[in-house]
């Protein structure tokens, strides 16, 4: 996905931000608030924000006052002022005509995109991830420092094998952070994701933020993902389901296609580094995940490429006969078409040649009041599949190597 760096004025200095672009149209925008002492750069907000583009929503993500690199000390910072900031981003967005319709929040991040949401009548979605019901939560993070940061100031506390300076006036504010009043009168349809095994976060929390919604609410279990959702496949779960039920909400009209136009880019991208994992999207609104078994290095979360040829084929075998008894009319009631795949000698397939080549194998159920003449010419057509009839014949694959620039520029 294109990334703009950007900056941009926050409640008390510049705030350092990534917006990620959709590569095709842009359809909507969106803002992600990352969990406390966290950062924009965290695996939830990237995976998030790298699926919601390939929907069409850019996704603005930040880091807040005094984090990162963005501007301020953090000390001086509050629950308060991380809301101000989350304003101020939407103000940034709606002056580049890209006014957000989606917030998204992680853990303190998602109590601040709620505070937000219920002052700003433009958010039609918000979708939280292990957000604490009562701002307050965070303090048990350093309960034993509280005493010093309440008589002296300002404190040092560890977070995550990191030092930060926690003042009094953070503690303060919290305290008044009460979320009932913004939950109740969200004007927004909300989405609050949730683990059950968070130990940072309990899940009651997340019972807490539902019951205190209106409709149209959803609640979604993330299973044993843990609290920063550090998984891959956890992330990706998340991002899939934030990018499908906001997609309801948000009211996504790509325009429509130029007459004669082809189908389109379908682009892979290395999802995981380390292993296989691809995500595979056409256009704007179809995405699908590519891998390869465990046995084979991969983590086993989609089809492999063969069986994505597999699936094309099965598809359009379907397809064609369906087409085709609907034209006659023809008492069918259900296709399935059930395809395996094998490398085998030459010989085997009734050719001279001595290599092996690649055997599909179609076995198609046919269900309703069909008679042989029927079910024998159905047969017949499915050959006339034009997935089948591309794997027979000899195709041609040309290939470009992107040159250094447009890489960085897609990366």
């Amino acid at each position: 996905m294109p990334t703009d760096r950007i900056t941009f004025q926050g409640h008390a200095g510049q705030l350092d931000a990534r917006l990620d672009l959709p590569e095709g149209p842009h359809l909507a925008t969106a803002v992600f608030a990352h969990c406390f002492t966290c950062g924009k750069d965290i695996p939830a907000a990237r995976r998030v924000a790298a699926r919601l583009t390939t929907m069409g929503i850019a996704v603005l993500r930040f880091d807040f006052t005094g984090l990162g690199h963005s501007d301020g000390e953090f000390a001086n910072t509050s629950f308060t002022s991380n809301v101000q900031d989350l304003e101020k981003a939407v103000e940034y967005l709606n002056e580049r005509n890209m006014p957000p319709t989606l917030l998204i929040g992680h853990s303190l991040g998602g109590a601040a995109v709620l505070k937000a949401a219920a002052k700003l009548d433009q958010i039609k979605a918000v979708a939280t991830l292990g957000a604490p019901f009562d701002p307050e939560h965070v303090t048990h993070n350093f309960s034993d420092a509280l005493p010093r940061i309440m008589s002296e100031g300002v404190a040092e506390v560890s977070l995550g094998g990191r030092p930060f300076k926690i003042g009094k006036d953070f503690i303060e504010d919290v305290a008044q952070g009460a979320l009932t009043p913004a939950i109740s009168t969200l004007n927004a349809a909300l989405m609050v994701l949730h683990a059950p095994r968070d130990s940072v976060v309990s899940i009651d929390n997340a019972s807490e933020i539902f019951l205190a919604a209106k409709h149209p609410k959803s609640f979604v279990t993330l299973d044993d993902a843990d609290h920063l959702i550090t998984k891959l496949e956890h992330a990706e779960y998340a991002a899939d389901i934030i990018a499908t039920w906001a997609k309801k909400y948000l009211a996504l009209k790509p325009p429509a296609p130029p007459i004669g136009a082809p189908e389109g880019i379908v682009r892979s991208s290395e999802a995981d580094p380390k292993g296989f994992l691809q995500d595979i999207t056409h256009g704007t609104r179809h995405h699908i995940l590519a891998d390869e078994p465990r046995a084979y290095g991969g983590t086993n979360q989609g089809l492999s490429p063969y069986g994505l040829l597999s699936a094309g084929l099965a598809a359009c075998t379907s397809m064609t006969i369906r087409m085709y008894a609907r034209r006659k009319e023809w008492p069918l009631d259900h296709v399935s078409v059930d395809v395996s795949h094998n490398k085998v000698h030459a010989q085997d397939a009734g050719t001279t040649s001595g290599d092996k080549i690649d055997e599909w194998k179609r076995r198609i159920a046919l269900s309703g009041p069909l008679d042989d003449t029927q079910r024998a010419r159905l047969l017949e057509i499915a050959d006339r599949c034009p997935v089948h009839r591309t794997l027979e014949r000899s195709s041609k694959v040309i290939t470009e190597l992107v040159s250094r620039d447009e890489a960085l520029a897609e990366a």
